[in-house]
């Protein structure tokens, strides 16, 4: 296992490890890598005011080769309530991902907490699963994960918690939501009806929608997926920390046999 998902050479530029590698192939990234890293560009944009970040969606433009990278985030949209944020994730020829967000004024709502999920069962209460046969290394093991309702490799929908085992960017700590983007690309795959060997189900974006800043190391996803009949199909997750329910999730499936 390398010592973190990327290397930072200084500046916008950073070197992806092995680790980052999903389980098809051992030449392209799995996405919650990139994804993380967008939202560490994102969250590095100059702030003006006690803001957070309400909106991310990440436009997946391609694979993502195990490379050199180069990724910078801006202000599109600037404003007192909210402001637009937008990065690009590219190699030396091409950009591979692009990334918005919202990020909105922070005010005083705690009296009006209302709407959110049950709090999962504790990490405690799960078992802990690992890369299933015939699934390739890289990310996988560079995950801890705890199923309580499901897994990776088995059919349905899944409950489970993720934690990184080594840092997003070697030497740095990541962030609470460095962690959620980290993850929460995973929820198409614990969630999944079908067997990847006869089967696509290919992420076009991710979307996560918070409604709470997240906290702490562990991601927790309740995710179910939906396959309609014309090769489309939509995976969404209730996204928690230890705290309880912290974001919604959704990716856009592409859907079709192999």
């Amino acid at each position: 296992m390398d010592e973190a998902f990327y290397e930072h050479r200084g500046g916008d530029h950073f070197v992806s490890t092995t680790s980052t590698a999903g389980p098809w192939s051992p030449d392209s990234q799995h996405f919650g890598p990139p994804a993380g890293l967008l939202a560490r560009a994102l969250e590095s944009c100059r702030a003006d005011g006690d803001v957070v970040l309400g909106r991310i969606t990440v436009e997946i433009l391609g694979p993502v080769p195990i490379t050199d990278l180069w990724v910078s985030a801006e202000v599109d949209r600037p404003g007192k309530s909210v402001q637009l944020l937008t990065a690009t994730l590219r190699t030396e020829e091409r950009p591979v991902a692009r990334a918005s967000a919202w990020r909105l004024a922070r005010s005083e709502t705690a009296s009006q907490h209302v709407g959110v999920e049950p709090p999962l069962a504790p990490v405690e209460d799960g078992v802990e699963f690992g890369r299933p046969d015939g699934w390739g290394p890289g990310y996988i093991d560079a995950m801890e994960w705890i199923s309580l309702q499901g897994s990776l490799g088995e059919e349905g929908p899944a409950t489970v918690w993720v934690r990184q085992r080594i840092p997003l960017v070697a030497g740095e700590e990541p962030t609470p939501l460095q962690r959620v983007m980290t993850v929460v690309d995973s929820a198409s795959g614990v969630s999944s009806w079908l067997d990847p060997s006869k089967w696509l189900f290919i992420n076009t974006e991710l979307t996560v929608h918070l409604h709470r800043a997240p906290v702490g190391e562990w991601v927790g996803l309740d995710a179910r997926t939906a396959i309609g009949p014309e090769g489309m199909g939509t995976a969404l997750s209730t996204v928690h920390d230890q705290q309880g329910h912290t974001a919604n999730s959704a990716q856009a499936l592409l859907v079709r046999s192999r």
